[in-house]
């Protein structure tokens, strides 16, 4: 069987040596050598041309196709959508912590949605209301009885999803609701690599509901807040219901925050701009004005 080259997607990478889907098989490659002479280290999730060697010789990764996005921790390249889950109760969804990895996916370009577990316990209508008012799909879920759990699987379908949520909010029994093999394949890498024990793992995809499941460490909360700055500057894009009055307020230097002819703050104080979200906006605001440039 001669070479050939294939078009792939990369799944995961270990000590040197990466799995690729492409055609419908799984390549296991090695990265040209020139990568590590500019730099650059494959991510799962990348878009990557291969060759694939006949005999003995290793399959080759030759080009990284360029990124949309790419996150530090975990490093992974090319998410489309951050599924950000948050349960009703014990622990109750803090709109700050929400509004914080929101703003940073939408600085990388990746579209936040917010889904509510536990839901057969209690309901969080109003809060739920707010991000729908803001532009957001919304949803919302019982993993015990199945409720709404079909309508994430149809968001799953040709998507690169990743997850997040603080611990306990019901993240492993929704992926078992959305695919029982998934958490048993995650639970299978989690024995093999010491998950739980601090042990430094790269993330992985998997494909299940007709597109890929971003597996980070231990499926918990994404550490984007500290890894992904977002200078003050360009804080008000990241909320996108600000974005009709930005340009439109009295200085060019406004804030957002408590400045006179604020576009903003007259929608916040006219109820077309949720109060809570603003609140998150100042405070993040308030954080950036304390970044020094070095951490920039």
């Amino acid at each position: 069987m001669a070479n050939f080259t294939q078009k792939g997607i990369l799944l995961k990478g270990i000590g040197g040596f990466y799995s690729v889907e492409a055609a419908d098989a799984v390549y296991v490659c090695k990265a040209r050598g020139v990568f590590r002479k500019k730099h650059i280290t494959p991510l799962a999730g990348d878009y990557v041309q291969i060759t694939v060697h006949d005999g003995d010789a290793e399959n080759t990764i030759d080009e990284i196709l360029p990124r949309k996005n790419e996150l530090r921790r975990p490093p992974v390249a090319n998410i489309d959508q951050l599924l950000i889950v948050a349960s009703t109760v014990a622990p109750k969804p803090a709109p700050f912590v929400l509004d914080k990895l929101i703003a940073v996916a939408e600085k990388k370009q990746i579209e936040p949605i917010v889904v509510f577990t536990k839901w057969d316990l209690e309901h969080e209508d109003a809060l739920a209301e707010i991000y729908k008012k803001a532009g957001f799909t919304c949803l919302s879920v019982s993993n015990k009885t199945g409720e709404g759990v079909a309508e994430v699987q149809k968001l799953l379908q040709n998507k690169t999803t990743a997850l997040t949520g603080n611990s306990g909010v019901g993240k492993t029994s929704l992926l078992n609701a959305l695919d029982s093999t998934l958490s048993l394949a995650t639970g299978e890498i989690s024995d093999k690599l010491g998950r739980g024990r601090h042990t430094t793992r790269q993330a992985q995809l998997y494909k299940t509901c007709g597109g890929y499941i971003v597996d980070t460490p231990g499926f918990s909360a994404l550490d984007l807040d500290k890894t992904e700055i977002i200078r003050k500057e360009d804080l008000a894009e990241c909320f996108r219901e600000f974005r009709p009055y930005l340009g439109e307020c009295k200085f060019s230097t406004c804030s957002h925050t408590c400045d006179k002819g604020c576009k903003i703050l007259e929608a916040v104080e006219n109820g077309a701009i949720s109060r809570s979200r603003h609140n998150s906006y100042v405070e993040l605001y308030s954080a950036a004005k304390e970044l020094k440039e070095w951490e920039l």
